[in-house]
């Protein structure tokens, strides 16, 4: 008798839990005004978040060097009521990764957590991220303060603003596709200046350079029937910062894309969807999970024609550990109209599967 009563208190408990409703995530909306330092910090109502810097590194004797350091917060569905310390609220994930056409192929390590316990953590009010021994902050100068140690590859870099923050969007507020829920709060800090050492483990060197950080949280930025995206950020030899993407459908084409043009005199142009067009001119195939992506391409932002080519074609990252996603993420080279103008990165996802957030 007794057994058959717990086992009732069980069944009964398992239906509560089956019927809780799953946590509400805050919505994206126009008209938000981003605040700093404030909203450098983590956003944990919402259900995903990233930081990400990439850049180009040159070592005393002029070898190029990409890399990329990306954190990743996650709200779960997981009962927030819940007062466990164990309690999977919030999952923090990074990607690092370091381009060396020396090596011929893209080193890089992954790692997740679900925040807590002082491993793991995406602070509010200000930038500060812990996943083990990497962190991404914001120092009291402004400053960003980038460390990853990793089997392959070790970072210590301090990245300078030399311009303001440029917001996307409208005031922030970036579309993603047709619904006006398909958005994200999106702010970017190009032409930061690079300084620290990086490389191989056991090669590391002192390094100098230039990069770009991204900032966007959202609950659902994707809509329904896109397949993945194209992102290219590029910072430009005359001071000008240049971002472009595009959102591709399932069934092929463009879905959703915006590109944004800062000029050295801080003057911002925005191009609508219609003005941005994505056009591949070489394709690589991954000897490792046959994905092809257009490594090559050139993006025509309004009248103009930018061509875009990689640091070196293998720059494939597998994070089917952390994610769950294979992308494409790279060095690149930028011309304008065939003219040499800048150094970006270019990040393509979708390519093996849909890509979902």
């Amino acid at each position: 008798m007794r057994i058959r009563q717990m086992l009732a208190l069980f069944l009964l408990w398992a239906s509560q839990l089956a019927l809780a409703a799953p946590p509400g995530f805050a919505p994206v909306t126009p008209g938000r005004t981003l605040s700093f330092p404030a909203d450098h910090g983590a956003h944990p109502d919402f259900r995903t978040e990233w930081w990400y810097v990439t850049g180009w590194l040159q070592t005393p004797d002029g070898k190029p060097l990409g890399f990329q350091v990306t954190f990743f917060r996650q709200r779960t569905e997981h009962d927030a009521a819940n007062p466990s310390a164990f309690a999977p609220h919030q999952l923090v994930i990074g990607h690092a990764a370091l381009s060396d056409p020396a090596v011929g192929r893209l080193l890089h390590d992954q790692r997740s957590a679900r925040a807590g316990f002082g491993l793991a953590g995406a602070k509010p009010g200000d930038l500060d991220l812990k996943l083990d021994d990497w962190r991404m902050r914001r120092a009291p100068d402004g400053s960003y303060q980038v460390t990853v140690q990793s089997g392959e590859m070790r970072m210590a870099l301090t990245l300078t603003p030399t311009q303001p923050v440029l917001v996307q969007g409208a005031g922030g507020y970036s579309k993603k596709g047709p619904g006006a829920h398909n958005a994200s709060y999106y702010y970017s800090h190009p032409q930061l200046r690079v300084s620290g050492k990086a490389g191989r483990s056991g090669a590391v060197q002192a390094v100098t350079g230039s990069a770009w950080f991204d900032h966007e949280w959202s609950s659902q930025a994707l809509p329904p029937d896109a397949s993945g995206w194209d992102w290219m950020a590029a910072n430009l030899d005359d001071g000008s910062a240049l971002m472009a993407f595009q959102v591709r459908a399932k069934g092929g084409g463009k879905l959703w894309a915006h590109a944004t043009l800062r000029d050295r005199a801080g003057k911002v142009t925005r191009y609508p969807p219609d003005a941005v067009n994505f056009s591949p001119q070489a394709r690589w195939k991954s000897p490792r999970t046959n994905a092809e992506y257009p490594v090559a391409t050139t993006i025509g932002i309004g009248p103009t024609r930018w061509q875009v080519t990689p640091l070196q074609q293998d720059q494939e990252l597998d994070s089917r550990r952390s994610t769950g996603a294979v992308y494409w993420e790279g060095a690149v080279n930028v011309a304008r109209d065939g003219v040499a103008a800048g150094r970006g990165y270019l990040e393509m996802t979708g390519y093996l599967r849909d890509m979902t957030l």
